[in-house]
């Protein structure tokens, strides 16, 4: 019998579960669970992101369940929908991120992700939800690889009067690193003279898609890695609907020589953040997504097998 760990915290209901998955009201073992974080108090530009959870949901059952790029569907694997965190009844932003991030944790608190072979994804909101996250799975893996794609580094030490923001969302998991841990950035094209003296000094930053790719081609293939990954990585004339769109991005195709790298290796979990539906009135934007999800999802899965 399959390890069962209860869910001791209130969830709210998704609009409909991602690609007709069941919702899940317990965990168990050798199972992949989506959950949401829709919150975007820390956005300093263009807000938007809470409904990013559930826009991305709406539109999932609207594509094919089938990967074309991986020859696999989703209709032959199982995995749960948990809902979205809730944020509490405060009016503070902060109070507000730290009641879903603290419920996130009380989740998976006691829950051993290795040795129960189960993954997480997680789906912003902004990018400073993914704290509760990847502190979770830096705890869990020693010598976890980070591997951070986003056109912006989020390597300041707090923004506008946030020390969690998003835009300090990996200076922030650097906190919590070990000697073994290990960061990996990719698309990063706009930040601060000293958030570049940082990636170069320490080699975290690559410039090319050849140099990152062979970078992940070089990680031993079991050794875990977890994604995160903002939207704004890709170019906003393929993915506009984001709050910080910055020009000189990825397509969708690199992405794809990327999933087929992971598809190999140990891919224990990932986030997908930084969605604002209503910035792309056209829905593009969310099918992109969605699809984006898909991908991760497959992979997931076939890196579990």
């Amino acid at each position: 019998m399959a390890n069962i760990f209860p869910i001791s915290v209130t969830l709210d209901e998704p609009v409909r579960a991602y690609f007709g998955a069941d919702l899940a009201t317990e965990i168990t073992a050798k199972h992949t669970y989506v959950i949401g974080f829709g919150f975007d108090g820390t956005a300093c530009f263009r807000k938007g992101t809470r409904y990013g959870p559930d826009g991305l949901r709406a539109v999932s059952e609207d594509i094919e369940s089938y990967s074309p790029y991986l020859d696999r569907d989703l209709e032959d694997y199982e995995f749960y929908d948990l809902g979205n965190l809730q944020l509490g009844d405060s009016t503070d932003v902060e109070a507000q991120w730290q009641h879903a991030s603290d419920d996130f944790k009380t989740i998976f608190n006691n829950l051993d992700l290795a040795a129960n072979q189960v993954k997480v994804l997680t789906l912003g909101g902004e990018h400073s939800i993914s704290y509760a996250p990847i502190v979770k799975y830096l705890e869990q893996y020693p010598n976890l690889v980070l591997l951070h794609l986003d056109a912006h580094a989020d390597l300041r030490d707090g923004f506008s009067g946030y020390h969690y923001s998003h835009a300090s969302i990996i200076r922030r998991a650097l906190d919590h690193f070990g000697p073994q841990h290990e960061l990996i950035q990719y698309g990063i094209r706009s930040g601060t003279r000293e958030e570049y003296a940082y990636m170069r000094e320490h080699k975290t930053v690559r410039t090319s898609r050849k140099d990152f790719l062979e970078s992940v081609a070089a990680i031993p293939a079991d050794r875990p890695i977890y994604l995160t990954l903002d939207l704004d990585y890709f170019d906003p004339s393929f993915l506009p609907g984001t709050g910080t769109p910055e020009p000189g991005g990825e397509d969708f195709h690199s992405f794809v020589s990327l999933i087929k790298l992971l598809k190999e290796r140990n891919f224990v979990g990932c986030d997908v953040v930084e969605l604002s539906p209503q910035i792309d009135p056209t829905g593009n934007s969310d099918v992109f997504a969605a699809k984006i999800v898909r991908e991760l999802l497959l992979v997931l899965e076939e890196s579990r097998a």
